[in-house]
């Protein structure tokens, strides 16, 4: 069984950091060919982009929002955000999901985690 494990969510103050983890289990073996990357969905709204990267680690992508804030990185079937300056509107759930293919956006994941809350308040 195929199975994405999310971690590292919580409470932070604006300004502050946190570091998710994502952690792919079953199906032994694809998951090291796959793209791996992040998305989130604030209360109301619906599920975007954050981060991804591919298998190789040679090409990653960042949503505008996060682009010199956030940091994706990946260890063969491990995946980590790094997120640094956190603001009020990065609050959300934090999903992990693979793909075959690059993963820019919802619809072209094929596995997905269950989530970790992640706010941002003072």
């Amino acid at each position: 069984q195929v199975q994405l494990l999310e971690s590292g969510g919580g409470l932070v103050q604006p300004g502050g950091s946190l570091r998710l983890s994502c952690a792919a289990s079953g199906a032994s073996g694809i998951f090291s060919r796959y793209y791996m990357g992040w998305f989130r969905q604030a209360p109301g709204k619906g599920r975007e982009f954050v981060a991804s990267v591919s298998w190789g680690g040679d090409r990653i992508d960042y949503a505008d929002s996060v682009k010199g804030r956030f940091t994706i990185s990946r260890d063969n079937i491990l995946m980590y955000l790094q997120m640094n300056s956190l603001k009020s509107e990065d609050t959300a759930v934090y999903y992990c999901a693979a793909s075959p293919t690059t993963l820019t956006a919802p619809a072209r994941a094929s596995y997905w985690g269950q989530g970790t809350q992640v706010t941002v308040s003072s």
